[in-house]
């Protein structure tokens, strides 16, 4: 009886619930730990289709870019709007340029690119890849004798690694260029004045762990968008489902990753 009763008290089924998404989060993480060790195996042997890894560098490439530009600008014009005028006001205006820099190349080019990229491509790769599985493409590919593996994988995960870094320097140019325009419309500040202060507190160190960091965004965000579609199954709600898991890991992972480079290169 006592049994009974507490198998129907809240804090039972609360327990049932995180014992299920614990489950969840553990079957996945060990999904992408072992795909990630596969893919690194054939990298590191150059078991690599060429002619696909083109073929998804431009895709992930000029496809992200236009959503991409338009964050990045945005949010810049939004902070130098903001900022400009008050620190023109407490005589800091020769230090917006500079603001505005740090904040782009140190965080927001990174972590806006990441978001873009995650609603572009990385959704796009989880579907692809889940409709692939639950039509039993991927398991014809199999029968072939092809290795989906690097058919499927390698040039997605690859073409991450290789343009996001390029996808955040052309968006943190065009941060910075839109942050001197809202800065010299919404406050009066020259465009010199802008950007003789931009290397005043930034340094080439920061573009390098941009640019590494960026690769890493690229290689998580592809790993993770790749994995959760090979493993779909049910059909149509299999796709959404996967689509939706890659998205949200994906939308954790870099937070989580950013966090990391933060207190590692930072605090």
């Amino acid at each position: 009886m006592e049994r009974f009763y507490f198998k129907n008290t809240f804090s039972y089924k609360l327990l049932l619930v995180i014992q299920e998404y614990l489950n969840v989060f553990l079957s996945t993480l060990g999904q992408i730990v072992i795909m990630m060790g596969s893919v690194l195996k054939r990298i590191v042997k150059l078991d690599i289709d060429m002619k696909e890894l083109m073929y998804q560098c431009a895709r992930f490439g000029v496809s992200s870019l236009p959503i991409t530009l338009s964050i990045v600008g945005m949010s810049s014009i939004i902070v130098a709007t903001q900022v400009a005028g008050e620190m023109i006001k407490q005589g800091g205006g020769n230090y917006v340029g500079m603001f505005v820099a740090i904040l782009l190349v140190r965080e927001e080019a990174v972590i806006m690119s990441g978001f873009a990229i995650i609603y572009m491509i990385g959704s796009s790769l989880a579907s692809e890849i889940a409709t692939m599985k639950v039509t039993e493409q991927i398991d014809a590919i199999q029968v072939l004798k092809v290795d989906p593996i690097r058919y499927l994988f390698v040039p997605r995960i690859l073409s991450g690694i290789i343009m996001m870094p390029l996808v955040v320097i052309v968006a943190t140019v065009f941060g910075i260029i839109g942050g001197a325009v809202a800065s010299n419309l919404s406050s009066g500040l020259s465009y010199r004045a802008f950007f003789d202060s931009v290397w005043f507190g930034l340094y080439v160190r920061d573009m390098y762990i941009s640019l590494f960091k960026a690769a890493v965004f690229g290689f998580v965000i592809a790993l993770i968008s790749c994995t959760s579609g090979y493993y779909a199954n049910g059909g149509a709600k299999g796709v959404g489902d996967a689509t939706t898991k890659a998205v949200v890991w994906s939308f954790i992972a870099i937070v989580f990753i950013d966090m990391i480079f933060a207190i590692a290169f930072f605090f």
